[in-house]
């Protein structure tokens, strides 16, 4: 008797690894600019309260 073997395609995975490498990217990247925004925040506020305080109207006294 011989034998029959049947032999089962291989799944074709390059999609998924594709997607799964894409995502672990984009993770990364999100994470270095949470990262960013963190180590900036107290350069950002310091900007902002210098442009509050040299934010002054000088009204001037006119004498018409």
């Amino acid at each position: 008797m011989s034998q029959v073997t049947q032999e089962k395609p291989e799944k074709d995975n390059f999609v998924l690894y594709v997607v799964l490498v894409t995502a672990v990217v984009v993770g990364a990247i999100l994470a270095v600019k949470m990262s960013e925004n963190e180590k900036f925040a107290p350069i950002k506020d310091q900007i902002a309260e210098e442009n509050r305080l040299m934010n002054i109207r000088v009204i001037a006294n006119r004498e018409d």
